[in-house]
Formats: structure tokens, C-alpha cells, sequence
């Protein structure tokens, strides 16, 4: 009986095609993700750094006021509850609060909300959904607070 028989070189030509296949999609894989995103996630990443910073320092000086806030969509509008570290009302606020939507920038909305009783901020809209709302308060001192809620209108 006369049969193939593998040869060396035959195992040679079979691992190296192996290989030479493995390397050639690897490189067209690379390729790919490098044209597609070439690793940069922001425009001007030193200046995006340094926003980033202010944050961080923003964050911390508000940590260390201690005031809480809370947000309640109503029928006719949006009320905010300003508390200090102690729990009570915080009155005499600048409060405002930057309205979109989860998922899309249209319709952007900003309300300027006025005191309706100490630590009580009301602000009267016709909204109906979910709305992601950036809540922004400060004081005669210059002191700000910036919360964020999730609100939702029938």
C-alpha cells in the first residue's frame, strides 16, 4: 500500500501558514480598532484634565458644607428641599435647576426657582416624562451647591 506520508516540511509549511494566518488577522484586527478610534477621548485632553481638577476641588469644598437637597416633580412644577449639614431649611438661596432629557439633548429647559418657605424652592412648568435635572444653589456668601435628581412627570 502506498500512501501519503507527511515529511518534515510538511509540518514546516503547515505551522508556518498556522502562524502567518494568526499574524495577518491580528494585523487587520489592529488596523481596524486604530482607524476606527485612534485613542484619544478628548479633544484637548490637558484642558479636559484641568476642568476635571476644578470638579475634584468643587466636590470637596461642597462635601465640607454639608447641605442636602431633594427633589420632588410635581403636577405643576418642580420643588427643591435645601437642607444644611444640622437639617434645617437653608433660606435665602439663588436656586435654579437645568432640566434635559436622559437620552437627548432637545428640549433643555432651565427654571430659576423662587423660595415659597425657608428651604423650600418651587418652580412652576408643564412637563410630562422622565427628566434629568442639575439642581444649582448659592448663597449670599457665594457658596455653591450643585445636586443632581431624576425626575419623572405622569
Amino acid at each position: 500500500m502506498s500512501g501519503f506520508t507527511i515529511k518534515g516540511w510538511h509540518v514546516g509549511v503547515g505551522v508556518t501558514a498556522f502562524f502567518g494566518l494568526i499574524i495577518a488577522v491580528d494585523a487587520a484586527f489592529l488596523t481596524l480598532a486604530y482607524r476606527t478610534h485612534p485613542g484619544q477621548v478628548a479633544n484637548k485632553p490637558y484642558e479636559a484634565g484641568l476642568l476635571y481638577n476644578a470638579e475634584l476641588e468643587r466636590q470637596r469644598r461642597q462635601a465640607e458644607l454639608g447641605w442636602r437637597a431633594a427633589a420632588e416633580a410635581r403636577p405643576d412644577g418642580v420643588a427643591v428641599w435645601m437642607r444644611n449639614a444640622a437639617g434645617q431649611p437653608l433660606a435665602g438661596l439663588t436656586v435654579s435647576a437645568d432640566l434635559q432629557r436622559p437620552a437627548t439633548g432637545h428640549g433643555r429647559t432651565r427654571l430659576t426657582l423662587t423660595e415659597a418657605e425657608p428651604g423650600l424652592y418651587v418652580a412652576r412648568t408643564t412637563l410630562s416624562g422622565t427628566w434629568d435635572a442639575a439642581v444649582a444653589a448659592r448663597d449670599a456668601a457665594g457658596r455653591d451647591f450643585v445636586a443632581s435628581r431624576r425626575l419623572t412627570w405622569p
